[in-house]
């Protein structure tokens, strides 16, 4: 039995805001995506992830949140980058689209039909998660976390992540309270041979 059955691969907010050039953007958070477009066609199930800010969302610096804005709903900021191969994307989950709540967990969102991203894994028979995406100290660490809480066997694969690093280390920090809450750091040429 290989890692892939009864695994989805998440995509986590690879967004034109959090890429170079954009209004968060993640130091060379671009470059995750050849990786993860080797990985997609692995998988029987991709779901991707975004980030679905109102212009005056919560998180915002005006509304007296840590953050530029970021991801508002319908910009061009807000799309998946455009070099991210999203024909093999099976469903999206949009998180923090109302004012007043935030969520760096993609657990936290749901997709068009208001399904949440548990309800839509257990409904494909999902059972591990191979996470992959932006940003490796936020939004891909909240994921994880969640995943392992819900009763997945996660894997991040570390060469498809960035981090934000507000403080140097944050990603390494992250990295390292994910492996010790039980998920597997793993990089994608382990995944693909």
């Amino acid at each position: 039995m290989s890692i892939f059955d009864n695994a989805a691969l998440i995509l986590v907010d690879i967004q034109n805001d959090f890429c170079p050039g954009g209004a968060l953007a993640v130091h060379e958070g671009d470059q995750i995506i050849p990786v993860v477009n080797r990985l997609i066609p692995r998988f029987p199930l991709v779901i991707a992830t975004q980030d679905w800010h109102p212009g005056d969302h919560c998180s915002f610096k005006a509304q007296g949140g840590p953050w530029p804005p970021h991801c508002v709903q319908g910009s061009r900021g807000a799309e998946m980058h455009r070099d991210l191969n999203t024909r093999a994307v099976a469903r999206y989950v949009r998180k923090a689209f109302t004012r007043d709540a935030d969520s760096y967990s993609e657990f936290g969102g749901v997709d068009e039909r208001g399904r949440s991203l548990d309800e839509l894994l257990k409904g494909h028979g999902v059972k591990t998660l191979v996470i992959v995406g932006l940003a490796t100290d936020y939004c891909v660490r909240a994921t994880v976390l969640d995943g392992l809480k819900h009763g997945y066997e996660v894997y991040v694969v570390t060469d498809a992540t960035r981090a934000v690093n507000v403080r140097p280390d944050d990603g390494a920090k992250a990295m390292g309270e994910m492996a010790e809450a039980g998920a597997h750091l793993v990089k994608s040429d382990q995944l693909l041979s």
